[in-house]
């Protein structure tokens, strides 16, 4: 087992995290916000309240995703998991609020 420390980030890794960490958890965060308000208000809740609700979950969320992003070995995944998971849940929303109107 190595014990040799990681070398350090260049300037361009950590420029790469923090567009993920902005971005991709912007797009993780919108997509989870238009699913998060299309899912409850078809099952039955005020669309005002769906909205305050998901935007407060966000921002937890947002701040979760933020601090992973850094966290993260590989960028890739980073950017796949953000930039994937807000593309998949921006297309669920879609099709709810597809069927609903």
């Amino acid at each position: 087992m190595s014990t040799t420390p990681f070398p350090p980030p260049t300037r361009l890794h950590i420029v790469a995290r923090i567009a993920a960490a902005m971005l991709g958890g912007y797009a993780l965060c919108w997509g989870f916000v238009a699913l998060f308000i299309a899912s409850m208000f078809a099952a039955g809740m005020p669309f005002h309240d769906a909205e305050s609700l998901s935007y407060m979950l966000a921002f937890l969320l947002f701040l979760g995703l933020f601090l992973w992003a850094f966290a993260a070995r590989s960028l890739a995944r980073v950017w796949g998991v953000l930039a994937g998971g807000g593309a998949l849940m921006s297309a669920a929303a879609w099709l709810i609020q597809r069927t609903l109107l």
